[in-house]
């Protein structure tokens, strides 16, 4: 295989946004068929990017015999079925974050993608963010000595009304969660690539500020193998929009006010000093720009069914599930 052809399964905003230019916009690598459930959409959608085929039925799209990897971009309830699918005909598989519903659907999507030998990867594209990557890379040198606490708080003002495009997030059957299972999943991956595996977990889900279905604040709090604390808090409740990440060590800490933006503040006892690493424009494009060196290189891509299944995992336990 010399180039890697896609076939896209949802054509929602963050498809229209970040995947459908990271795909198109990646070597060896290009975009044949999108899937709307609305046929009109997805024939407009096509169009709009220059694609040859779009389908309504995403069970026509994972049969193509020109497709060779699906990225999944639909709701969180149709991630499993429609991987499980797809690997069983020959397609790896790129698939939106949280990968499922629970940790036993990752499962069987992980025994589905290894059962017909294909790649599976899931978006958790901040495992690839530079910021991360240096925070690592302090942590691993000393500088900032033993982690003690790590700290973030990720608010998004967000409601919706039943009838909206998005309303879907809002839907417990369909989402699973809140803005825990949407966004606070991006920071539980983050937490458990700095300071590895996680021993407990006490969460508090709470509606503060609307009525609905799933919680609209949530507060988790962690406790890591090593000894280490964190709490992340993930809110659709608070005006104030915030992205930040806190590191505290032994010997000096790490912020970062704006994860997404990858300025960072380092201070130990030698002084204070900002480094700037600024993540890509488009945060799905080294995402697939490595899954897609990993299936024209015949290895496993950064982010792993593994990786998602984990996430999963935790998440089970917050919800009580």
């Amino acid at each position: 295989m010399n180039k890697v052809k896609w076939g896209l399964i949802g054509c929602g905003d963050i498809a229209r946004k970040s995947v459908v230019p990271a795909i198109q916009n990646a070597a060896n690598s290009t975009l044949v068929s999108v899937n709307r459930a609305d046929s009109g959409k997805a024939e407009s959608f096509a169009g709009e990017f220059g694609v040859e085929k779009w389908t309504s039925k995403w069970q026509e799209l994972v049969v193509d015999e020109e497709i060779n990897s699906v990225y999944v971009a639909t709701p969180v309830y149709l991630h499993a079925e429609q991987t499980i699918a797809a690997a069983e005909a020959g397609k790896h598989v790129l698939c939106e974050k949280p990968m499922a519903l629970n940790a036993s659907e990752c499962r069987k999507m992980m025994d589905a993608c290894t059962a017909n030998g294909v790649n599976l990867g899931i978006a958790y594209y901040r495992h690839l963010f530079p910021p991360v990557n240096r925070i690592k890379e302090i942590i691993g040198s000393g500088e900032i000595g033993q982690i003690v606490n790590i700290q973030a708080n990720n608010f998004e003002n967000f409601n919706l009304p039943p009838g909206a495009p998005r309303y879907w997030f809002l839907q417990k059957e369909l989402a699973g969660g809140g803005p825990m299972m949407d966004m606070g999943c991006h920071r539980i991956e983050i937490f458990t690539n700095i300071a590895g595996p996680v021993k407990k977990i006490t969460s508090f889900l709470n509606n503060i500020v609307y009525k609905r279905e799933v919680e609209d604040t949530a507060t988790v709090h962690f406790v890591f193998e090593s000894g280490a604390t964190a709490v992340l808090v993930s809110s659709h409740g608070v005006l104030e929009p915030q992205d930040t990440l806190d590191i505290f060590g032994s010997k000096g800490s790490i912020h970062v006010p704006v994860l997404n933006e990858g300025t960072m503040i380092i201070k130990t006892a030698k002084g204070t000093r900002t480094e700037k690493h600024p993540n890509h424009k488009n945060f799905h494009q080294p995402l697939v720009d490595n899954f897609v060196e990993s299936i024209l290189k015949n290895k496993q891509p950064a982010i792993t069914g593994e990786t998602g299944m984990k996430i999963n995992m935790l998440l089970d336990k917050i919800y009580d599930r």
